[in-house]
This record gives structure tokens, C-alpha cells and sequence, in this order.
């Protein structure tokens, strides 16, 4: 069975920076991203939160267009993310609130870049050409990993069916749930590629 690919790929309108596309997305925060000219249609943020848990399975993926890179980065992002959250010996993941703030400050925390020495996809990636391009490229993936970080956390933590005194659900949605999804966090230790940002 292959991965999955982004649908992205054939776009070929998307300014490229170094080999990475920078498409558009759906986000009200603030930055260098174009807007996606139909909100309604899933952006490549979408994409890659659907696609994660069936491609992080995969330690091969053919590389088939600059959309395709991006999504890998963002996949990669999202391991990262769920390893912040992880239960560990003597602290239990947070809550919703706790783990907002600690996916905003993760998204917006200093990284490396195409062609930095800290950065694990050197071989994969072009450096972008010059320091303009580096710094748009910055802002953009900035903005991306915050954006993504808000739609993790509300896929980690959905809201909560309220039960009736039966013990069956009202069809009323109550309060976040409390902890991250056991669906989600069961990825957590899973390297799409076999790589990792911070390696």
C-alpha cells in the first residue's frame, strides 16, 4: 500500500521557496500565507492532520511535488507536537487550556530551516536562496505550525457527548475532554520517515 500524497501537488501557481510550496491557507492569524480562495475546501493544514496517522505509518514516501514537502514538515510538526503533550513518570498530559498554550509556544519557538545545520531533512529540502526568502519562508512555516497547532489541540481534545441518567448520550455536547484522545497519542512514538524536527 503507498502513502499518501498531498493534493496539492499540481498547483502550479503556489510561490515556491527553495522546493517547499507555500500554499494557502485557511487562518485567521496573522502572517505571509495566502488566503485559500474557498475557505469551505480542506487547505493542506486539513490534510495533513487527515493524513497523519496513515503516513506516519510509512519509513518510505516518494516525493512528488513541492506540496508534498511542506505536508511532510507538517507531519513531522504534529509528532512533535504529541510528544510535548505525552504523559510522563509523575506528570499527566494537560488539559485542553495547558495544552493550547504549550502548542502555541511550541508553534511560534525558534527552528531550524532548509539547509541549517539542525535541520533533518537537509537531503530532501533546498536552502531557500537568499535571506529574504529565508525570512519569508520563517514567517510562513510560523504561521502554519500555529494555525495547525489550534486544529491539533481541538482534534485531541473533542467535546464530550453529555450522559443522561441512563448512562446514554442526550445528543447535548458538554465540556472538552480532559485529557488528549487515546487515538491520537497512540501515534506518538510512531517517526513518519524515521525522522524528527528536533533530530
Amino acid at each position: 500500500m503507498p502513502a499518501y500524497h498531498s493534493v496539492f501537488n499540481n498547483d502550479t501557481s503556489v510561490r515556491q521557496v527553495g522546493n517547499i510550496g507555500l500554499l494557502p491557507i485557511n487562518t485567521k492569524i496573522r502572517g505571509p500565507a495566502p488566503l485559500a480562495a474557498d475557505p469551505s475546501q480542506p487547505d493542506i493544514i486539513e490534510e495533513s492532520l487527515d493524513l497523519f496517522r496513515a503516513n506516519c505509518l510509512f519509513r518510505n514516501f516518494e516525493i512528488k511535488g513541492p506540496a508534498d514537502r511542506l505536508m511532510i514538515y507538517l507531519i513531522l510538526f504534529i509528532s512533535e507536537c504529541l510528544t510535548k503533550l505525552a504523559p510522563t513518570p509523575g506528570k499527566p498530559s494537560p488539559g485542553y487550556q495547558e495544552a493550547l498554550k504549550l502548542l502555541q509556544t511550541q508553534a511560534v519557538d525558534t527552528f531550524a530551516l532548509p539547509g541549517d545545520a539542525g535541520f533533518p531533512l537537509n537531503s530532501l529540502y533546498h536552502p531557500p536562496a537568499n535571506r529574504i526568502d529565508a525570512d519569508a519562508l520563517r514567517s510562513y512555516l510560523t504561521q502554519t505550525r500555529s494555525e495547525l497547532a489550534i486544529r491539533l489541540v481541538d482534534r485531541l481534545y473533542p467535546y464530550e457527548q453529555v450522559l443522561g441518567p441512563d448512562g446514554q448520550p442526550t445528543g447535548q455536547v458538554g465540556g472538552r475532554a480532559n485529557k488528549p484522545s487515546k487515538w491520537w497519542m497512540s501515534f506518538q512514538k510512531r517517526r513518519f520517515m524515521g525522522r524528527s524536527l528536533s533530530a
